[in-house]
């Protein structure tokens, strides 16, 4: 069964940048592709950023140019560097693997606060 357990989240000001942390477990991400999304404050989850088994990437329009999706096969974690962060792009930000889509599993997500 897939484990997800994202870290790194935290408050910062407007123009700043986090980096995010998704460590996977019951699933191989040398041979898998991987995504974040997020939850803003009352809406509905959002893709953000996809990479393949290969390492190819593909965004979203929120994160074009100021996000970048990258993975470790050997440490089997999954990481988003945010940069230029703005107050919208507050939200809980969780990653997972086509497995723990398809089983409705996610991990607890990690916050990010923007602040003006």
């Amino acid at each position: 069964q897939v484990q997800l357990v994202e870290s790194g989240g935290g408050v910062v000001q407007s123009g700043g940048s986090l980096r995010l942390s998704c460590a996977v477990f019951g699933d191989t991400l040398a041979t898998k592709g991987i995504s974040w999304y997020r939850r803003p404050p009352e809406k509905q989850r959002e893709w953000i950023a996809d990479i393949d088994s290969r390492g190819k990437t593909t965004y979203g329009g929120s994160a074009q140019g100021r996000f970048t999706i990258s993975k470790d096969n050997v440490k089997n974690e999954a990481y988003l560097e945010m940069n230029d962060l703005k107050e919208e792009d507050t939200a809980i930000y969780y990653c997972n693997t086509a497995a723990g889509i398809r089983a409705k599993i996610w991990g607890q997500g990690t916050q990010v606060t923007v602040s003006e």
